[in-house]
């Protein structure tokens, strides 16, 4: 499992697995933000959901990318 960035997302191959992490409160977030966190099934701090890397999920990604944390799993 490596823990990636912004920057280090765009090079990552479409397809692979992504874990995405939610870190930091929605509360006190704009409402788009809030619904982004929403469409990537986050609801709490510490909340987990495995998806699959593609361009949709970059352009989430990058809207909320101060509220998760990005993690790359290796497949087997």
């Amino acid at each position: 499992m490596t823990k990636l960035s912004l920057a280090d997302l765009a090079g990552v191959p479409e397809g692979t697995l992504l874990e995405i992490v939610q870190r930091r409160s929605a509360i006190g977030a704009r409402p788009k933000n809030r619904g982004t966190l929403r469409a990537l099934g986050l609801r709490k701090i510490g909340a987990a959901r495995k998806h699959r890397a593609g361009p949709q999920l970059t352009g989430m990604l990058r809207k909320v990318n101060h509220l998760v944390d990005i993690v790359k799993i290796e497949e087997i």
